[in-house]
């Protein structure tokens, strides 16, 4: 599982999937989310702006799993 290391208290998903190199562009992340391959804690989110804080653990159908940490102090 790959820590993704965020700067703020929370990221939006579809950001989260760029930042992580996981969609090239806002419009990969958008349809992927839309289709329903991106899940959080283990559920389905098609909520392309969903909040994602430190702790949660996103999953990528047929790809990676990722866990969202905050960055140390």
């Amino acid at each position: 599982m790959e820590k993704i290391i965020i700067y703020t208290e929370y990221i939006e998903l579809d950001s989260l999937l760029k930042w992580a190199n996981i969609a090239m562009t806002g419009g990969e992340a958008k349809e992927m989310i839309r289709k329903g391959l991106v899940l959080i804690n283990g559920v389905v989110e098609t909520r392309r702006k969903k909040k994602i804080y430190p702790g949660d653990r996103v999953e990528i159908a047929g790809g990676p799993a990722l866990v969202v940490v905050a960055e140390e102090r």
